[in-house]
């Protein structure tokens, strides 16, 4: 639960709290548009296009013809160029460049917008001890994230064209976890969770166990995108003609098929999303049960029709053989699917000991 200062006027703190929550709920479409932006730069193979990290400097684009020879001249020294797109032109190359410079410069811009109201809101005196916390972390977050988005970079430009799947995966986990964060922290500052009595609260802990279930089918898609899995196996509901399909283990050791065997890594996907899909079913069931409340009941309804659009999204987009569209409508989805899930668990009441 989040508390604000109290301020001389009864309408103060209603007035603070619409205010905050709104700034907080624009910081995660911010990160939203983020991660659906990171999508299609990771997509059209634009990922590599900028080779180099300056945080400052590099708010400005190449400005002058120079600066696009420079640019696209350090480009081609890296593996990308090399092995893929030999021969390129430097049209073909900003064409590449522009969404990875939108990519980052919105990082940037999510910087500025979360520093700015934060000091305001302080100046104000609105912001209590346990949101003032929270805020800090948030911030501390966000520059790890930026740390971890160059290291994700680095890894595809040493002698594999591609960024490491370990690391994207680890990039994209980290978008949630600062997504569900935000979300969380605004809901909480809008209209704190309910108590339940003691002993109660159940419901709350099998949608907190679903957010987990979705968090990890995200996190399996990440290893999708970077074993470009979703290339191969596209049929379903079978691989190949089977269920389970062949060459799953032919990695040694064999733990590291479940995140670098195309089978496996897409077979996995696959199985986290039906059991999603039932966990959700069984979620949205327990919540229209009399004693249910009422909020939650009907986000728990949005909930399950987010689950059978992700998971046919999902499918089609596997038929498809990646059509970008519906891949990053794919991703999209997983992220409103998220804040879906944490949604219900918030409306839920909380237990007391």
């Amino acid at each position: 639960m989040v508390t604000l200062p109290k301020a001389s006027a009864d309408s103060a703190p209603s007035a603070a709290r619409r205010a905050i929550a709104s700034w907080l709920f624009a910081l995660a479409a911010l990160v939203f548009a983020m991660v659906v932006l990171g999508g299609l730069t990771r997509l059209t193979h634009a990922g590599l296009a900028i080779v180099e990290w300056r945080p400052l400097t590099g708010m400005l684009p190449p400005l002058s013809q120079d600066d696009w020879q420079q640019a696209f001249a350090a480009y081609r020294q890296f593996p990308e160029y090399q092995k893929l797109n030999k021969g390129m032109s430097l049209a073909d190359f900003k064409g590449i460049f522009w969404l990875e410079y939108l990519h980052r410069l919105l990082g940037r811009g999510i910087g500025l917008a979360l520093v700015i109201p934060y000091g305001w809101f302080l100046w104000r005196g609105w912001i209590g001890r346990d949101l003032h916390a929270r805020l800090a972390g948030l911030l501390a977050l966000g520059a790890l994230q930026g740390a971890i988005g160059w290291w994700m970079v680095t890894s595809g430009l040493v002698d594999h064209p591609d960024v490491s799947p370990y690391r994207l995966t680890v990039h994209l986990g980290l978008a949630l976890c600062i997504y569900g964060y935000i979300l969380w922290t605004a809901l909480d500052v809008l209209r704190p969770p309910p108590e339940a009595p003691p002993g109660a609260g159940g419901p709350r802990q099998f949608a907190f166990a679903l957010m987990a279930l979705i968090g990890l089918v995200v996190l399996s898609g990440a290893l999708v995108a970077g074993t470009d899995a979703g290339f191969g196996y596209n049929t379903f509901p079978l691989m190949d003609g089977r269920w389970f399909p062949d060459g799953a283990f032919l990695l040694q050791p064999w733990f590291v098929n479940f995140a670098e065997n195309v089978a496996l890594v897409q077979f996995n996907h696959r199985l986290l999303a039906i059991l999603t899909l039932a966990a959700g079913t069984m979620v949205w069931l327990q919540l229209r049960r009399p004693l249910a409340e009422c909020r939650a009941t009907g986000r728990g309804t949005v909930l399950v029709l987010a689950l059978f659009i992700q998971v046919g999204l999902g499918v089609a987009t596997l038929l498809s053989v990646v059509w970008l569209p519906l891949a990053a409508l794919h991703q999209a989805m997983a992220f409103l699917l998220f804040a879906a899930v944490l949604a219900v668990a918030h409306a839920l009441p909380r237990s007391r000991p």
